[in-house]
């Protein structure tokens, strides 16, 4: 039996980070898991410059909702779970994905969660638990799942490495060079055939 584990920015949606840089002009928080691989260095570098600039949970939510899934996003997630189990398995937070899991059709994803004062600051963050995609993945596999994986950055490898099929999707031209062992992919129906293939 076959599971399919996705990333979501990036894969799915456009990353989060990136577009709340764009609407505040701060162009530091463009820094994602695709240039910096430790995720704790990235998020108290995040929550630091929220600090710096006042911002808080409310000024994110406030762009993310005008966060639409990528072109063909939905579709894609439609057509792999009319034909088999998916889940998303992110390192973003509770308090940021529900809006983007009812655009993609209410799909399982396990994240992670922000700590939040009474006035909104983002002061934290709580990990599922450690390793979250890798754990994740090796926990389906002792639930007697065979996974496929994709995903686009550094955090998404150890669960791409440790899968029976594993892909890259629209990652970087870096990543591609450095991990050539993992067929990389532009189109969500190259994807979704070697998926397909990899369960037969």
């Amino acid at each position: 039996m076959y599971i399919t584990c996705l990333d979501l920015e990036g894969v799915l949606v456009p990353e989060i980070w990136i577009a709340f840089a764009e609407a505040t002009g701060i162009p530091e928080l463009k820094k994602t898991t695709r240039d910096e691989p430790d995720y704790d260095k990235l998020m108290k570098y995040r929550i630091g410059i929220l600090k710096e600039h006042g911002l808080g949970l409310k000024e994110i939510q406030k762009t993310i909702a005008t966060i639409d899934p990528l072109p063909g996003a939905k579709e894609f997630l439609d057509k792999l779970r009319a034909h088999g189990q998916a889940i998303i398995i992110s390192d973003t937070f509770s308090q940021f994905a529900g809006p983007l899991m009812e655009k993609l059709g209410m799909p399982t994803i396990f994240c992670n969660e922000l700590v939040v004062a009474y006035d909104g600051e983002i002061t934290g963050y709580k990990m599922r638990c450690e390793k979250s995609k890798l754990t994740t993945v090796k926990a389906l596999q002792s639930c007697g799942f065979e996974t496929i994986a994709s995903g686009d950055s550094f955090n998404d490898l150890a669960m791409i490495e440790a899968s029976k099929a594993g892909f890259l999707f629209r990652t970087t031209e870096a990543i591609k060079k450095d991990y050539p062992q993992y067929p990389a992919f532009d189109e969500y129906d190259d994807l979704y055939n070697a998926i397909m293939e990899a369960q037969k």
